[in-house]
């Protein structure tokens, strides 16, 4: 019923499985804008503020650190879309999902990137051109909060681990977030954070989205293939 009061929707849920269902009976097309697999919209918008950075995608090394959550997901399958070489370190009881690190392997063999798992932190970031980190405790995840601040401990983006990346690497993080947690106080005030411009380009980059979806324009990512994936 919903479809016939609207042109799309857009569903932020927990569940990745409910919004699988709702995509399947819907009639017009429906927008993951979060869900506990996967954040593609996020995804969305950080490969362009990368592009936007950088003037380019292909060859690019993108380290994630920290929690390999919903953000990781997408991220990992975004840039294994782009020819990016994307490097991820995590504890080993927050790896991201099997599925999707062979997808993202798989598409990379396609486009000449490079995906590559450690638990060290600092052999992720050596050398990248971007160091990306995200929350710890996602919502829904309060009640493991101290468990995960502990495991995670040793993953904090701090001024020491960014100088391993290169001189001009930039750090992101989709916001909010915890200051002195995942990232070290002061290191997102730092010149190398472009978090508030990647904030405002999710405002952008949804436009785009939904001009793409409902009027049909060409955005200047699609010849990356960024809707290839679920």
């Amino acid at each position: 019923m919903l479809s016939r009061y609207v042109d799309a929707i857009a569903a932020r849920t927990f569940s990745h499985q409910a919004l699988e269902i709702l995509a399947g009976y819907s009639s017009v097309p429906v927008i993951n804008a979060l869900s506990d697999l996967e954040h593609p919209c996020q995804a969305l918008a950080d490969l362009f503020t990368i592009y936007e950075k950088k003037g380019e995608l292909d060859g690019l090394t993108l380290a994630f650190v920290g929690d390999g959550n919903n953000v990781a997901h997408s991220l990992m399958l975004a840039a294994s879309l782009a020819g990016m070489n994307f490097r991820i370190a995590t504890p080993p009881a927050y790896a991201v999902e099997d599925d999707i690190f062979n997808l993202a392997q798989n598409n990379a063999i396609g486009t000449g990137g490079e995906i590559f798992y450690t638990e060290d932190p600092r052999q992720a970031v050596s050398g990248a051109d971007v160091v990306y980190t995200d929350v710890w405790t996602s919502m829904g995840q309060e009640a493991e909060a101290q468990e995960r601040r502990q495991i995670l401990a040793s993953y904090q983006v701090d001024s020491e681990l960014l100088s391993l990346a290169r001189e001009d690497a930039i750090l992101m993080h989709p916001l909010p977030a915890h200051r002195g947690e995942e990232v070290a106080e002061g290191i997102l005030d730092s010149p190398a954070s472009v978090v508030f411009d990647q904030a405002e380009n999710r405002m952008h980059v949804q436009k785009a989205l939904l001009a793409e979806i409902l009027g049909g324009l060409e955005i200047p990512l699609a010849g990356y293939h960024m809707f290839a994936w679920k």
